[in-house]
């Protein structure tokens, strides 16, 4: 660190964007991408118990859709209230305290031994899970430079999908021997052995610290980290290109010229999750119901999720150069028309398998795309908030996604509803990414944005 004359300012977004991503960054974006690993983990687990618990328990299969359903309302709670906390004390210890109550509660279901505490520990559960994916992606935007900013977002949150096939892979080799409950013991004990690491090397928001003008102690030890050549003195002032906001956070997403970009990404996000949901949990159950083995079954899923690992990454290098909105535009139109494909009977195991890939592709994959185009387009001081409403409004969509699929199921609907049924919020979600584009053309028109707040807004001194 340099020596900096009295009454010196910096602009803490002009460092990041003109920085290169070191050790420190690469160590700080491990941390969070072993974050994300446990929601897409815990995503696919239930999934993949589903079939297991039933026959334990006795239950028909159709039963299960609360158990499904509490985990999601919890997601829903979690991102938006966490991410409102975030805003406003910081992202570091929402992330730390979530991922220990995340942690304690998933061991807490693999211990349930009746359905009321069953359901209690899938929601608490997902109140701590909520938290990781709005602040995860937050922190990896405000840390990744300008000109990579959308891939390495894209790429550090696959994380999520890296999960979700972990879970695949280990179920399929654990619930037929050990039992449904296997899963969460390891998806309990994960997360509570990532607390050291993200004790040590989980940074706080340099913009965010800037904003509030708080714990400017706390913003110098993280630059020095962060950007060991930026200047530093008693005299030194850090700000940013945006203004602090006062009163209630979550309605300052609609003001200033927000309000549209909002609705529409609110209602994209409630789409997409209804097909992501109900696809990943009950993907698995019914290609078993269909006559295929339970691993075949399993590895059904995994395709899907491999299908959103492979996507994401591509996606996030095609984002940089074409932009938001066609690109995301094109991914849910390709996924209604696969999902109708995938509900058609008697389909061959290789043709099931490469559909389920392409869904995955398309849905996995365009979801990080949503939460990143939110990441460019609130201010620091509202992208927390900003990315947790919207995956909150969208885990309603994961909410009612598998109870809708249950309820076909439970009608004498079989896998060809649901999939039909799925194909209609794809179709939506195509349509609300075409709408943005003509009610709010400067959102999502270039990935290259920044980080920064709308045009217009003064810096903080």
């Amino acid at each position: 660190m340099t020596a900096a004359p009295a009454g010196r300012t910096v602009n803490v977004t002009d460092l990041v964007d003109a920085g290169r991503l070191g050790r420190f960054h690469l160590g700080a974006f491990a941390v969070l991408g072993g974050c994300l690993v446990m929601d897409g983990f815990d995503l696919q687990a239930m999934g993949y118990a589903a079939p297991a618990l039933a026959r334990d328990w006795g239950l028909p299969i159709a039963r299960l859709g609360p158990v499904f359903g509490a985990g999601l309302l919890g997601l829903f709670l979690g991102s938006i209230l966490a991410g409102m906390a975030a805003d406003r004390i910081g992202r570091r210890p929402v992330l730390i305290g979530a991922t220990a109550v995340f942690g304690a509660f998933t061991l807490a279901t693999a211990a349930a031994g009746s359905m009321p505490a069953l359901l209690a520990a899938r929601f608490v559960a997902g109140l701590g899970l909520g938290a990781i994916m709005p602040n995860a992606t937050a922190l990896v935007g405000e840390y990744a430079p300008r000109r990579n900013r959308v891939a390495t977002m894209m790429i550090v949150t696959n994380g999520f999908m890296v999960g979700a096939v972990a879970a695949g892979a280990l179920s399929a080799w654990l619930v037929p021997a050990h039992g449904w409950r296997a899963p969460f013991w390891i998806g309990g004990a994960i997360p509570l052995l990532l607390l050291p690491p993200m004790a040590r090397w989980l940074p706080e928001s340099l913009q965010l610290l800037a904003v509030s003008g708080r714990r400017p102690a706390e913003l110098a030890r993280w630059l020095r980290r962060a950007a060991p050549g930026a200047p530093v003195g008693p005299g030194v002032r850090y700000t940013v290109r945006e203004a602090p906001r006062r009163g209630f956070v979550l309605l300052e997403l609609l003001r200033d010229g927000r309000a549209t970009a909002t609705v529409l990404l609110w209602l994209a996000n409630f789409a997409n999750m209804i097909v992501i949901y109900a696809v990943a949990s009950w993907l698995p159950t019914l290609v078993r119901e269909a006559g295929f083995s339970t691993a075949t079954a399993v590895w059904a899923g995994t395709a899907v999720q491999l299908g959103g690992l492979v996507g994401t990454v591509v996606l996030g290098l095609v984002l940089q150069r074409l932009g938001f909105v066609p690109v995301l535009a094109s991914c849910f139109a390709a996924a209604a028309a696969c999902l109708l494909v995938l509900g058609r009977p008697g389909l061959p195991l290789a043709a099931l398998l490469a559909v389920a890939f392409a869904v995955g592709w398309a849905v996995q994959g365009g979801q990080p795309g949503l939460n990143a185009l939110a990441a460019t387009f609130y201010p620091t001081d509202l992208r927390s908030t900003g990315i947790g409403a919207g995956l909150g409004v969208g885990r309603l969509g994961g909410f009612l996604g598998p109870v809708v699929a249950g309820a076909l199921l439970a009608g004498g609907g079989g896998a060809q509803a649901v999939f039909q049924a799925a194909a209609v919020p794809a179709a939506v979600s195509a349509l609300v990414m075409l709408a943005l584009r003509r009610a709010a053309p400067s959102v999502g028109a270039s990935a290259h944005a920044s980080t920064g707040p709308p045009r217009g807004i003064p810096a903080r001194r």
